[in-house]
Formats: structure tokens, C-alpha cells, sequence
């Protein structure tokens, strides 16, 4: 009997829940019979609507390991996490380590594994922002500079990573985001009932999302973001998922008298998340994966920062970087409501089937 390939997958945070339910349907569906998963939750997420809804809804199986680690600071965060994984690692002694993204997470697991010289698979390898200030920035680069296959989601990325001087295991699988995306396009709008629960109306709001430490924890960015969400508030609906960080530090600078008709809701299980992106009319955050979902559902973004990992869909005119300025927040918004939209959709991230590519090539190596 030909014994099975063991994966240890390490996710912690909402985006890789998402794209890690892409890989394991395929696993479960396509690749059973030559693949064993195990799951590590870190715990980086641990509101229910940020972690165990997104394992219900997107069929994700069971962590096998719940490591129960969030709070406190990057540092400390990161080295509780590699000390629970490697105790994993040992117990399990898997054929590979598959990671996702750039969180704490990402660089806890990529560590363990390599000081255990455990194979490493990095999915969304080679992004840059080329901001360093970004804990995600170091997160992507250390992972990537230590794994031993690198599934890029771009061709841009494959070029970053060629400019570092990484080629080997270097390879453009598409983006799993995509596989996600068009697994529940449908489903999402079918099974949620967000818009009504809100009292919504299909584009006819926008939808907004803010939780990057550069923003929310800096008081003149984060008031400048409130300001031109509230002043936006007063001629259409907008609505705010309430990450809890951002929801603490609106309290903690005394914020809460800023947020005008601003509808802020908890953090939305992902059904009802797909279904208010596919639905609004603009769509504002500064979540790379948010931008991405925009981009897939033939939504225009603005995007809160100065830099974005993906500059296709800046390129392709879907997405407008605006910073933290208020002004150009305005700007951003009055043309897209001024602007024709139907423009070509070009398929920079693959065509839908970036899980499998990532499997068969774990199999093959």
C-alpha cells in the first residue's frame, strides 16, 4: 500500500480560511486517496464571526490543533505560535508545510518548519508592497526566502521574486482567491439575506472596510478615513464591518461622535460578506483581499493606502489608491459615480483552477 503525502496546513486569520477551503475541497474532492491534511489554527482570529463561521460556511475541516494564540505583540505573538507549531511538527513529522499569505501565522509556521528542515509551501508567494513599515511586508519576504515551492498567484509576483534572485520553485499557479470566488459567486447572493437584515438596497451603497495597524492606529489617518466615510454617509448608505481592533481604537481616540450615519456592523461570516461586495456600488478598504473580491466581482475599489500587492487591478482601472487622505477619498468616489464601467475583465489571476495546479505540483515534488 502506498502510504499517503501528509500536509500540515497552518491558517490563523479570515483571508486564509478562505483560501485554504479552496485547497482542501480539492483535496477532498480530487486527491483523497494520495493526500493526508492536518489543520493548525493558530487562533490569530478568534472572534466567531472572524474564525469558526468562516469553517462552517466554507467547509473547511475541523482544525485538528487549535493553538488558542491571539493578542499581544507581534513578537510575542510569533513566538507563541512557533513554539506550538514546531510541537506539531514534531508529533506529526509531515511531508510538507503549506502556508498562506503574510500574517504572523504565515512566518510562525514557515520558521517552525524550516528549523526542522520540513518542505515549505508558501501559496500567494512574491507580493511586495515595497513598504517595509508593513509587519506584512517582512512577514511575505521571510517566508518566501525560506520555502522550498513558491505558488505566486501573478506573473508580477514571479518577477519579484526573480529580482531577489528567487527562481527556483518559483511558480504561477493563479490565485486560489479566484478559485474561491467563482465556487461561491452565486452562492453567496442565493443563501444570504444581508442586504434585507440592513435594509439595503442593491447598488445603491458602499461598502467599507478598515483594519491595517496603518491606518487604525494612527489617529490623523484613521479620523481622515472616518471623516470621508461619514461625510459619504449623508447622501447614500455605508457600511462598516467593525474589525475588533479598529472597533476598540474608535474608542480608545474618542472617535465614536465621528461616525455620523455610518451603519457599523460586527464582523459579517463570509456568505454574507460575498453577498454585500457583489451587491454595492463602491466598494472602500485597505484589505488586499477585499480589493481582489472587488476586482472578481466587477466592483470599483478605492483602496486606503499608498501602495497595493496587486497593481492589476490598478492597472486595469478597477482600483484607485487614495492613502488616508479625505480629499482624495472624495475625489475617488465622485469619479467612479461619474465614470463608465464596463470595462474588459482581463484574467491576471489564472482561470479558476490555481488549487489543483498547487496539488499536483506538492505530488510531484
Amino acid at each position: 500500500m502506498i502510504s499517503k503525502l501528509k500536509i500540515i496546513t497552518v491558517v490563523g486569520a479570515r483571508p486564509q480560511f478562505i483560501k485554504a477551503a479552496a485547497v482542501s475541497r480539492a483535496i477532498s474532492s480530487h486527491f483523497s486517496d494520495k493526500i493526508e491534511e492536518k489543520i493548525i489554527h493558530t487562533g490569530q482570529h478568534f472572534d466567531e464571526n472572524m474564525s469558526q463561521v468562516f469553517f462552517d460556511e466554507l467547509g473547511v475541516p475541523k482544525p485538528h490543533y487549535n493553538l488558542a494564540i491571539s493578542g499581544g505583540s507581534h513578537g510575542a505573538m510569533t513566538g507563541r505560535m512557533l513554539e506550538g507549531i514546531e510541537q506539531v511538527l514534531l508529533n506529526e513529522k509531515p511531508d510538507w508545510l503549506l502556508i498562506y499569505g503574510d500574517t504572523n501565522s504565515t512566518l510562525a509556521g514557515a520558521l517552525a518548519a524550516a528549523k526542522l528542515h520540513i518542505p515549505i509551501a508558501h501559496v500567494e508567494a512574491g507580493l511586495r508592497s515595497f513598504n517595509m513599515r508593513m509587519p506584512e511586508e517582512i512577514n511575505r519576504i521571510v517566508s518566501d526566502r525560506i520555502s522550498t515551492l513558491l505558488f505566486c498567484p501573478t506573473e508580477t509576483a514571479v518577477q519579484n521574486l526573480k529580482a531577489e534572485g528567487i527562481t527556483r520553485g518559483a511558480i504561477n499557479v493563479g490565485d486560489v482567491m479566484y478559485d474561491v470566488a467563482l465556487y461561491y459567486k452565486n452562492r453567496g447572493v442565493q443563501s444570504s439575506n444581508i442586504l434585507e437584515r440592513l435594509n439595503l438596497l442593491g447598488k445603491n451603497f458602499i461598502l467599507a472596510t478598515c483594519h491595517r495597524a496603518e491606518n487604525t492606529d494612527d489617529i490623523i489617518r484613521l479620523t481622515n478615513i472616518i471623516e470621508a466615510l461619514a461625510q459619504l454617509a449623508k447622501s447614500k448608505p455605508v457600511v462598516l464591518p467593525l474589525h475588533p481592533r479598529t472597533k476598540k481604537l474608535l474608542a480608545d481616540f474618542g472617535m465614536e461622535n465621528k461616525l455620523g450615519s455610518i451603519l457599523c456592523v460586527d464582523p459579517l461570516p463570509f456568505l454574507d460578506m460575498v453577498a454585500l461586495e457583489q451587491s454595492a456600488k463602491i466598494i472602500m478598504t485597505d484589505s488586499g483581499s477585499v480589493q481582489k473580491e472587488a476586482f472578481f466581482y466587477g466592483v470599483p475599489c478605492i483602496t486606503m493606502r499608498e501602495e497595493t500587492e496587486w497593481v492589476e487591478t490598478v492597472d486595469l482601472g478597477w482600483n484607485i489608491l487614495v492613502g488616508a487622505s479625505k480629499e482624495k477619498i472624495l475625489e475617488a468616489e465622485n469619479s467612479f459615480l461619474n465614470e463608465d464601467l464596463k470595462k474588459t475583465i482581463i484574467l491576471p489571476y489564472g482561470n479558476g483552477d490555481a488549487s489543483i495546479g498547487i496539488i499536483k505540483n506538492l505530488l510531484q515534488h
